[in-house]
């Protein structure tokens, strides 16, 4: 956080050790400018994607996180070699990387996913392009999450992928046998549960010998907006692909060239500050906005204006400054921004409905069970519907959050 510091009686971890941490409490309205790390979504896409460049790349200004160490971690598993390089941002250094050598000798090895939905759908694929066995695991959570779409997928590639008993495999852990060549071709998925799957496939399709013509069929794709972020990164290295037709992605073989990329800061990490703008009937701006991006943070622009927000852009500053009261709305596919949507509708003077997330049960907690218990619990009055949040006004108490 920069410039001036928002007036809140902020502690850090009770003096007794004890296992609360007090939660910052605005006492008049905020009045703050704010920068926030790199994008996640697009750090762990350029990193595949250097991974099977034809030469070195640099990333700047990414995401340092768990989720972004995994996939670092993962990809060096895989023979890429990943450095840190001093760089020009606040949140840390950028990053060299050499891509995997696909002709490099045959050698098994493992990959940590974490929790993280990215390393667990976008790896088994680059895993493929390896000469070797991958075995996949995680965290216990991450084996609950859906996976049989990806490995349904490769094995339709023609890829070998087991449990590591031998048996067959719909979750973690499993194994994929690399041979380093996969064919490609035409494709079929349902990828109903996650839009990580077409975008996991659409990242190394131009490494496969045919390339790929991925169709999707069965319900809506969920989060079509990252789907739009991979084919946009895609294009911006060089990579051939026509997504002209619904539900059909045609990527092209080829090379994937080398590149230099500064990664956009985090928009839905930013929510969270924007949204104390509206709960304390403050201002917060937040500089370096893109005027023009594939994330779905940028959203925050309209869904903040309909919830009585004043919101301005000007000179690449993202300005909100809260209004007298929030108003509550239905919002349609929030995706990722939902959290923050149902913590501020909470505080809205009106019922909100928030629709079309109800792939958020898959992540790697069920988020919206968690949304709806922990609103409740301080006062709240939230639903579950079977496909989103219901949230109506009531009178909030102070208590402990189970983040």
């Amino acid at each position: 956080m920069t410039g001036t510091t928002p007036a809140a009686t902020a502690s850090s971890l009770p003096a007794d050790g004890g296992p609360h941490w007090r939660a910052p409490f605005a006492d008049r309205p905020v009045d703050a400018t704010v920068t926030v790390p790199g994008s996640k979504s697009l750090t762990n896409r350029y990193l595949i994607l250097a991974a099977l460049a034809d030469g070195p790349s640099r990333l700047r200004a990414p995401l340092h996180s768990r989720d972004s160490a995994l996939m670092i971690g993962a990809l060096r598993q895989l023979g890429a070699t990943i450095t840190e390089v001093p760089g020009d941002g606040a949140y840390g250094p950028d990053l060299d990387i050499t891509p995997v050598d696909l002709d490099a000798p045959t050698t098994d090895t493992a990959v940590d996913c974490g929790l993280a939905g990215t390393v667990m759908r976008f790896v088994p694929p680059v895993a493929a392009l390896h000469r070797g066995r991958t075995l996949f695991d995680g965290d216990p959570h991450a084996r609950k999450r859906p996976m049989g779409a990806i490995i349904e997928a490769l094995a339709g590639l023609g890829v070998a992928v087991g449990a590591p008993d031998g048996g067959p495999a719909s979750s973690l852990p499993f194994t994929v046998e690399g041979t380093g060549a996969v064919r490609g071709g035409h494709l079929v998925i349902d990828a109903s549960a996650s839009s990580q799957f077409v975008s996991a496939l659409l990242l190394a399709g131009a490494r496969f010998t045919e390339g790929l013509h991925l169709e999707h069929v069965g319900k809506p794709v969920p989060s079509l907006d990252h789907i739009a972020m991979t084919v946009a990164v895609l294009r911006e290295v060089g990579v051939s692909i026509d997504d002209s037709v619904a539900n059909h992605w045609i990527v092209s073989p080829g090379p994937i060239p080398g590149f230099d990329r500064r990664i956009e800061q985090d928009l839905s990490n930013a929510g969270p500050f924007l949204a104390a703008a509206l709960a304390t009937g403050g201002t917060v701006r937040i500089p370096n906005w893109p005027a023009q991006t594939t994330q779905v943070g940028d959203l925050w622009r309209s869904i903040l204006a309909t919830m009585g927000a004043s919101v301005s852009f000007a000179d690449g500053t993202l300005t909100v400054t809260g209004g007298p009261e929030i108003k509550g709305a239905t919002f349609a596919e929030t995706s990722e921004l939902a959290p923050t949507v149902a913590a501020l509708c909470a505080l809205a003077t009106t019922p909100s409905t928030l629709t079309g997330i109800a792939h958020l049960r898959g992540h790697e907690t069920d988020r919206l069970a968690a949304l709806a218990a922990e609103i409740n619990r301080l006062g709240g009055d939230v639903e579950e519907t079977a496909d989103g949040l219901r949230i109506r006004p009531a009178a909030l108490h102070g208590g402990v959050v189970h983040s």
